[in-house]
């Protein structure tokens, strides 16, 4: 039994590599999460939330460029490198878009940035705050690969950031899912009777409700934030995993694998659990795939509605909703790019639950 079960996970792991857009989606997966682990490795920006705000290289175009001052804090942080590896750099220095400057003796002459042809504030410091009274060191021409949103933040940075909560919402919400909806299905499809009618009748309310709605009703019970959009999501996409594994658990506990089971003194727990869990689990791995996608795009819903992610913490549907009008001021990159950022991620998760419902399919 075990030679035959390893023999069918590897003809479906053959049938999985031969599907190009399967092996494709599960690459580019794996890139966005690496990408969403290590944000701040990659952001040219690695402040905390990608935050750093130049009010005045507000909404400009992808590949800007600007010298930027940089003066040194004289504060202290005590930070590790996990710390600002993982949840980004506590900056406490001054930066400041200048359009020229010039050192003269022990004093910096600057001119600050100011766009549409305007002339920018002139300005005088002393070298004392620079190490070893060197300013130039801390004077450098900064690239915006990406542009700049309408509060000057380096938007390349906001998106690879904000990659993150869009990664692991999925996680997260399919974890939830999968725990309450694999309970409540095994339970109501081997039992039967009036469990089932129960478990059934609050899958059927629950289901009636609107999704959008149900979350939105969940998260203003548990507050704005962060973790209670991913519990909230978890919530409402267990209903779904919920049918599967009844429909399937009621067409396999009559099987001669689970008779047997019984006839050999095994408690119900561990007929479940250890013999037709296992026999049952491609098609919830297909729907959690396209699980991911579902919460991905609910996640951004929310966000877009304002009740998602707070500011300023970075999420794709947080920066659509703040620059959804600039599509119409000439400006549509500001949206469209973390709108790119969710299609192509919930199209991944598509693709790659297409491919592996071909790939676990034993008719084919």
């Amino acid at each position: 039994m075990g030679h035959k079960s390893s023999s069918l996970k590897q003809l479906a792991l053959q049938k999985f590599k031969k599907n190009f857009w399967g092996v494709f989606s599960f690459c580019f997966i794996v890139l966005v999460g690496l990408v969403s682990v290590f944000a701040y490795v990659f952001a040219p920006d690695n402040s905390q939330y990608a935050n750093q705000m130049h009010l005045s290289i507000h909404s400009k175009k992808p590949g800007f460029k600007v010298l930027m001052l940089t003066i040194p804090s004289q504060l202290e942080t005590n930070q590790s490198g996990f710390d600002k590896v993982f949840f980004g750099k506590k900056n406490t220095d001054t930066e400041i878009p200048i359009s020229e400057f010039k050192v003269k003796g022990d004093t910096l002459t600057y001119k600050e940035y100011a766009s549409d042809g305007l002339e920018g504030v002139e300005k005088a410091m002393s070298l004392q705050p620079f190490p070893n009274s060197s300013a130039n060191q801390y004077i450098q021409e900064k690239t915006f690969l990406f542009g700049t949103d309408k509060y000057g933040r380096d938007l390349l940075s906001r998106v690879l950031v904000g990659a993150r909560i869009s990664f692991f919402i999925g996680f997260v919400a399919v974890f939830i899912s999968l725990i309450i909806g694999v309970f409540m299905g095994s339970i109501a499809g081997y039992f039967g009777g009036k469990v089932d009618n129960m478990i059934m009748w609050i899958i059927n309310v629950t289901w009636s409700i609107p999704t959008l709605l149900l979350v939105i009703a969940i998260t203003l019970a548990l507050g704005k934030g962060f973790w209670q959009v991913f519990i909230a999501v978890g919530l409402t996409m267990w209903v779904e995993v919920a049918r599967v594994v009844r429909g399937q658990i009621i067409s396999t506990k009559e099987m001669q694998y689970v008779t047997a089971a019984r006839a050999l003194g095994f408690n119900d727990y561990r007929i479940i659990a250890k013999h037709i869990l296992p026999n049952i689990m491609a098609p919830v791995i297909v729907i959690s795939a396209a699980n991911f996608a579902a919460a991905i795009l609910i996640e951004s819903g929310l966000s877009f509605l304002g009740i998602g992610a707070q500011p300023p913490m970075a999420s794709w549907g947080a920066m659509i909703k703040d620059h959804y009008n600039y599509i119409i001021l000439g400006k549509p990159y500001l949206a469209i790019i973390p709108g790119l950022g969710i299609m192509s991620l919930v199209m991944a998760f598509m693709l790659i639950g297409n491919a592996l419902r071909d790939a676990l399919d034993v008719k084919n």
